[in-house]
């Protein structure tokens, strides 16, 4: 009879059989439907990518979303908007939710459409013919109906900032019916028809009346519809006073432009504003807006004001836990992590790369979690000295200065192994298009062969793979001690915990997504 215990320990060493390429060529996982999706929607922003254009990002995401069930689909858009803070791919699933099931669809629209741009978002779509189909449909047109009735006259003058479509067109083709003059005199002041003044929302005949010059007190309204009229510094600082924390975030530099924080006192109440936990939580911020909004901003801004957005910085990441035993952080500084992390948008495509994101996702945890190493890396693990004390940004800063070179997601754990090192938790932040390691591993991918050594000393050990783009599959397959997920909101900090503290079940992610009530 052949020796059990040398077959046994045999088999156990031996990675699981790759099931997919990537977008390398390279040996890879394939996700289960569900979990495709769910990565996919938490990632892409159909802008393009290193490996891929937006045409097939949307195409892949919307095969995706016709590979699962009708309910899990609705979950998904439900929790990349709400957990993911995501835009154009909740709309897009929502989209697609649509034509599948119209009952589902009624439940998780109010929770995906939850902003007038989120509504010409989800219109925009809808009529391009991405998700199957170029007219809006009895129940969409119903549901958008409903939005525009219910929204508040604040909510419709936000709206009314932003073209393509803007909200006349989407009044114009949905012909909602007011239940009231007010509303029905404010649908035609929106779309450019006459429309009896005395009966328009008072914000509007307050901004009908400053822009006729009858009144110097500035109206309540979106800054945007401001920004080209010749308001003084002190009716410019009155707009920051009373600004939101997204528009003071995004109009720092214009206010500075425009000489609001030459006005006693507004500079420093701005900071309280921009640095207040409450409204940074109420704001569904993203560490990488923050991150965009400092690589942006001007140097003549004060510096009272860069202070409080590095506040904000870690204020946005406060939930990073306090993990338990030995932890690795493993950041991607490859060439492919040098693309924009929400992909090349004309016009817009933003400062903030996706090796920046990993970079900050590990300046983040070694900021809680002080013991931390962390192993950057490309085609080997790069040498880089980092304080624990030093702000989130600064520490990221010198991560990313690291970039270049091929994509080797192996390396961090060969390198631990070699040192003889077993963490109790490992973490990646990658693209996870692994390829200077293809011939390595066997059967299967060498990042899943050097794990498998790492457990072998250490048996409770857990790998979390944060992936950062769109690209559905993974160097690490799905088993108990392995996390996937997707995504670059603070919401993959809770995701670490609760995996890392064993309170996340045997399918993990999806787990989290399926239990999701529209």
């Amino acid at each position: 009879m052949a020796n059990k215990s040398v077959f046994a320990s045999l088999a156990g060493r031996l990675p699981p059989k790759a099931t997919a390429t990537n977008a390398n060529g390279a040996k890879a996982y394939a996700l289960g439907a569900e979990h495709k999706l769910a990565q996919l929607a938490m990632t892409g922003t159909f802008g393009g990518g290193f490996y891929q254009d937006a045409q097939a990002e949307v195409a892949v995401l919307v095969a995706a979303a016709e590979a699962v069930e009708p309910m899990f689909l609705a979950q998904t858009a439900v929790h990349v908007r709400a957990k993911g803070h995501m835009k154009d791919t909740p709309a897009l699933l929502l989209a697609v939710l649509a034509a599948r099931d119209p009952v589902l669809f009624a439940l998780a629209f109010p929770h995906v459409v939850t902003s007038g741009k989120m509504l010409r978002t989800f219109v925009q779509i809808l009529r391009s013919g991405q998700a199957g189909r170029k007219s809006l449909g009895s129940r969409p047109k119903k549901m958008v109906q409903g939005w525009l009735n219910a929204a508040s006259d604040g909510q419709l003058l936000a709206a009314s900032v932003g073209n393509a479509p803007s909200l006349a067109d989407v009044i114009r083709m949905v012909h909602p019916k007011p239940e009231a003059a007010g509303r029905a005199a404010f649908y035609a002041w929106l779309i450019g028809k006459p429309a009896d003044t005395a009966a328009l929302p008072q914000v509007v005949q307050d901004l009908l009346a400053f822009r006729a010059g009858a009144t110097a007190v500035v109206p309540d309204v979106p800054f945007q519809m401001l920004a080209d009229m010749p308001l003084s510094p002190a009716q410019w600082a009155e707009v920051a006073r009373r600004g939101s924390w997204a528009m003071l975030r995004q109009g720092l530099n214009m206010l500075d432009r425009k000489g609001a924080f030459t006005v006693p006192g507004v500079t420093l109440r701005v900071a309280e504003v921009l640095r207040d936990p409450g409204r940074i939580r109420a704001a569904k911020a993203m560490p990488y807006q923050l991150m965009a909004t400092l690589k942006a901003l001007s140097a003549e801004v004060p510096d009272v004001l860069r202070d409080a957005l590095h506040d904000a910085m870690e204020i946005s990441v406060s939930n990073v836990p306090v993990l338990k035993g030995s932890v690795a952080v493993c950041p991607d500084v490859s060439g492919s992590m040098s693309s924009p992390v929400t992909g090349y948008r004309p016009g817009a495509t933003t400062t903030v790369r996706c090796i920046d994101v990993a970079a900050l996702v590990a300046a983040a945890v070694l900021r809680k979690n002080r013991q931390a190493q962390v192993l950057p890396f490309e085609v080997g693990v790069r040498d880089v000295r980092l304080e624990a004390r030093d702000t989130i940004l600064t520490n990221a800063a010198k991560l990313a200065a690291l970039g270049g070179g091929g994509t080797n997601c192996s390396a961090p754990l060969a390198a631990l192994n070699k040192a003889r090192s077993a963490p109790d938790l490992v973490i990646f932040v990658s693209d996870n298009q692994s390829w200077i390691d293809a011939r390595q591993g066997g059967q299967g991918t060498a990042m899943m062969a050097e794990w498998n050594r790492l457990k072998a000393r250490n048996k409770a050990a857990k790998l979390v793979c944060i992936d950062i783009q769109p690209y559905g599959t993974s160097q690490a397959t799905e088993r108990d001690d392995v996390l996937n997920i997707g995504g670059f909101s603070d919401a993959v900090f809770n995701q670490i915990a609760d995996f890392a503290a064993g309170r996340m079940g045997p399918d993990h992610w999806v787990g989290q997504i399926r239990a999701t009530a529209l």
